[in-house]
């Protein structure tokens, strides 16, 4: 990465601890500003239970849990809607068991960020199609998203809009690492399973994963800009 990225992604992480700064003066943090209202943290439940969604830059974002991570409590998915990609981007074909989003439905999941018991990200992950029914585009499409990926209003809550934005410059280069090998675990799990729908298959769910420190991200980014 050259200065300007990198300059870039110190940038992002700094907002990301200013987010941090203000809920804590509250005794608050990101996840609790989405199960604000809650009557109880249900599993598989959205929160907010209408999603989070930005009409002018088509992405959207919900917090939920399922999957019983040690330390994790649960996790964002994060995705960009048709209309918010690059004219002419559309899913990859392929004859599909179950029918996919299609038109101005046809939203893309680009990653989930897992989240511990004090609302501190702990790792970053990617889904198979099934797992959020969306439909599916190339990593190397999706890659293009997450710059695109941005909440720019204040609703539910503007620390957390503004923390999940920052989050996707800081950690952008692991975020397209991990769509890469998304796409090839889901290629080798296509040729071990021939002639089914590695797309709808339940026994794959998560298709990469990694763990994450903001803390060490800034320590590299400031080395390097040294």
């Amino acid at each position: 990465m050259d200065s300007p990225q990198l300059t870039r992604l110190l940038a992002a992480g700094e907002e990301v601890q200013e987010c941090w700064r203000v809920l804590r003066k509250a005794k608050l943090n990101v996840v609790g500003e989405l199960l604000r209202g809650a009557p109880e943290f249900l599993e598989f439940e959205h929160y907010p239970d209408d999603d989070v969604f930005d009409a002018e830059t088509q992405s959207q974002y919900y917090y939920h849990a399922h999957r019983g991570l040690p330390g994790e409590n649960g996790h964002f998915h994060t995705f960009v809607r048709q209309p918010g990609m690059p004219a002419g981007m559309r899913p990859v074909a392929e004859r599909a068991s179950e029918p996919w989003p299609a038109g101005d439905a046809a939203l893309s999941h680009l990653v989930s960020i897992s989240m511990d018991a004090w609302g501190y990200p702990i790792g970053l992950f990617t889904t198979n199609r099934w797992v959020t029914d969306e439909a599916w585009y190339t990593a190397a499409d999706a890659t293009q998203l997450l710059e695109r990926f941005r909440i720019d209003h204040a609703g539910p809550s503007w620390p957390a809009n503004r923390w999940i934005s920052a989050m996707f410059v800081l950690f952008q280069p692991q975020m397209a690492l991990l769509l890469a090998e998304r796409d090839r675990q889901v290629a080798l799990w296509q040729q071990a399973h021939p002639g089914e729908d590695v797309f709808e298959d339940r026994a794959l769910d998560v298709t990469s994963w990694l763990p994450i420190s903001v803390d060490a991200q800034l320590e590299f980014v400031r080395r390097r800009l040294r």
